[in-house]
């Protein structure tokens, strides 16, 4: 990867819907040698994919949640596949510190999250779970 490739990438985080044409006259190189620049990012695995960004509050009464997760020994990976199983689990990372797993939790009402909750923590191999719900965002 080169500084184009870089400049690439950043309109694309930008905006994923943005035009070729835009972003080769933005980064001042051919329609064409920015249409094979992106291709080759996606045949080498650097695109990944493309996703939207929904704006907060325009899902109302959904509840979303931080939850870290200290896990027991070397069980880390059969509890994220455990986790990746669990339709309320939007995004799951591994950590260091004091926490193994940070996992984003998201669910329709109160009644519901504290279900999830349950289930989640009665996965063997989860010994401390702490929880913070999401109550506005500043950035998106």
């Amino acid at each position: 990867m080169n500084d184009t490739d870089r400049q690439i990438l950043a309109l694309l985080r930008d905006n994923s819907r943005i035009s070729v044409t835009e972003i080769a006259k933005k980064v001042r190189i051919s329609r064409t040698t920015a249409q094979k620049r992106i291709e080759s990012m996606e045949l080498e695995g650097i695109i990944s994919g493309y996703t939207i960004r929904i704006k907060p509050g325009v899902e109302k009464n959904r509840i979303r949640a931080w939850m870290s997760v200290a896990v027991e020994g070397a069980k880390a990976s059969a509890i994220v596949q455990q986790l990746r199983g669990e339709p309320a689990v939007h995004s799951l990372h591994t950590t260091n510190g004091k926490w193994d797993l940070l996992v984003e939790l998201r669910a329709d009402n109160l009644e519901i999250f504290d279900q999830i909750l349950g289930r989640i923590r009665r996965i063997e191999g989860i010994y401390n779970t702490e929880t913070s719900i999401m109550l506005s965002t500043r950035k998106a």
